[in-house]
């Protein structure tokens, strides 16, 4: 497999690296939460690659191009998708209206190596969003045995999405590193994470101007304690 090194000149192409990568799982508590600006400063923070295994949905652009718009470093790999499917919706109905089933072996095969120490991976929707008929995203984040970081947005409901998406990943055993929560309604990020039991890694404010300089900005906010979980 090829993979895609984005620069200021657009697209080229580099070899696979070899092993020992720290794979991180981006997921989050439900759809539009923001797993792809969390993506981006984390991304950014470490100077990580980036993949996005499942795109369901693109008329608006995909994530890895959204991802390369709001990083600054010249280190990050862009990896392509496994599944790039054209119906904004769960990733098995978007499958199921291209005739093809995804398959988590697929993805597993096809996961990038690289030199880079660390791969950011994002993923669809929120953990139990199902992409067959029988497998969710937690299965996937088990297969590529990663790392988790929760992503939670603000709102009014977030408590309790956040607490059965913590909850499961207890049953299951997952391994998370902590939580990013976006936007700032009221105050009640840490007690998710005391309650939880997963520490808080940072915390996004709202901008209406989301761009690199923003994302780097959050990115130096969180790089230390991101490397002190890792």
């Amino acid at each position: 497999m090829s993979n895609i090194r984005f620069n200021e000149n657009g697209f080229s192409c580099s070899p696979l690296g070899a092993g020992g990568v720290s794979s991180i799982f981006i997921t989050g508590i439900g759809t539009g939460v923001g797993k792809t600006i969390v993506s981006a400063v984390v991304t950014e923070a470490l100077q990580a690659d980036y993949w996005k295994p499942i795109q369901a949905g693109f008329e608006d652009g995909t994530d890895v191009l959204a991802v390369k718009d709001l990083i600054s470093n010249t280190q990050t790999i862009m990896h392509p998708e496994v599944y790039k499917l054209a119906l904004p919706a769960s990733p098995h109905i978007a499958a199921r209206q291209e005739g093809v089933s995804i398959d988590i072996a697929n993805i597993v095969n096809q996961q990038p190596v690289t030199n880079n120490q660390h791969l950011v991976i994002e993923g669809a929707g929120g953990i139990m969003v199902p992409v067959n008929d029988n497998e969710f995203i937690i299965h996937v984040i088990e297969q590529l045995k990663a790392k988790v970081i929760l992503v939670s947005r603000n709102y009014l409901g977030s408590i309790n999405h956040s607490l059965l998406t913590a909850s499961i990943c207890k049953q299951r055993g997952i391994d998370v590193l902590g939580w990013i929560f976006n936007d700032q309604y009221l105050d009640y990020e840490d007690e998710i994470a005391n309650w939880s039991g997963y520490p808080k890694i940072g915390s996004i404010p709202y901008t209406e101007t989301l761009d690199k300089t923003f994302v780097k900005a959050q990115a130096e906010a969180i790089r230390l304690s991101l490397q002190q979980l890792l």
